[in-house]
């Protein structure tokens, strides 16, 4: 999450008066441990999450985008950042999920795009499905995504939900994960399948398609300096301590 942060102000630094628009950065990532991401906004905890961090049985971060909590550990997450995109936030989201729309269609897994309003009222971001998100014809929610906005240049977050362990949803949730059929890929041939119709669907990217950009030893510096901001502190009373700086997510 700390990258990706760093890889979106990067691009917000760029002179905005400039005609040249940088390369959009473009990751694929799993997750060592089961770990909780909370919306940049989201405040409030479920107590008895609180008590699966003290246990040991989750890790939690927040993440720079907003939305509501997802459980992470069966999915893969990806994150675009995406300079100075044009049209409006829902163009927007259509055109930054084209690419997920045809890596499942070509699996024989249709997606289509949620319909329900997003609810404040939900702890989980899987408990909704909004315009933001990519569902089965069942209505199980397949993709939920959230964005950063940041002088015009976006981080759109998303995570694809591959195998979540029933026991642990229930045990955060308290409900159920979405009944999703086995995908006939798996692990980096999946990747591959998924980084080549992001090439062929997003803006032109830096390098070839799943090719890895390593970072220097200042690029790591500089993100290893912020990793604090999103490791939420928990406090008694079961909220995270605020920040001092809210970047607006949505």
């Amino acid at each position: 999450m700390a990258t990706d942060a760093w890889l979106l102000d990067g691009q917000a630094a760029v002179d905005p008066a400039s005609e040249a628009i940088p390369a959009p950065a473009f990751r694929l990532y799993s997750w060592m441990r089961p770990t909780l991401s909370l919306g940049w906004h989201q405040r409030r905890l479920e107590p008895h999450w609180c008590d699966l961090v003290r246990q040991g049985s989750l890790d939690l971060v927040r993440r720079p985008s907003g939305g509501r909590a997802v459980l992470h550990g069966g999915d893969l997450t990806y994150a675009l950042v995406w300079p100075r995109p044009q049209g409006t936030r829902s163009e927007v989201y259509r055109r930054a999920l084209a690419w997920l729309v045809e890596a499942f269609a070509a699996m024989g897994q249709p997606l289509l795009g949620g319909s329900q309003a997003a609810s404040l009222q939900r702890s989980s971001c899987f408990a909704t499905s909004t315009a933001a998100d990519l569902v089965h014809a069942n209505g199980a929610k397949r993709v939920g995504s959230a964005q950063l906005w940041r002088g015009g240049h976006l981080l759109q977050h998303g995570s694809i939900q591959l195998d979540p362990c029933p026991a642990l949803w229930r045990e955060v949730f308290g409900g159920d994960p979405p009944e999703l059929d086995p995908l006939p890929l798996a692990g980096e041939d999946l990747e591959h399948h998924l980084y080549r119709s992001a090439a062929r669907w997003l803006p032109p990217l830096e390098g070839s398609a799943g090719e890895v950009v390593p970072l220097g030893p200042g690029a790591l510096a500089a993100i290893a300096a912020r990793l604090l901001c999103y490791r939420p502190a928990l406090s008694v009373s079961g909220e995270t301590s605020p920040e001092l700086t809210m970047p607006r997510a949505t």
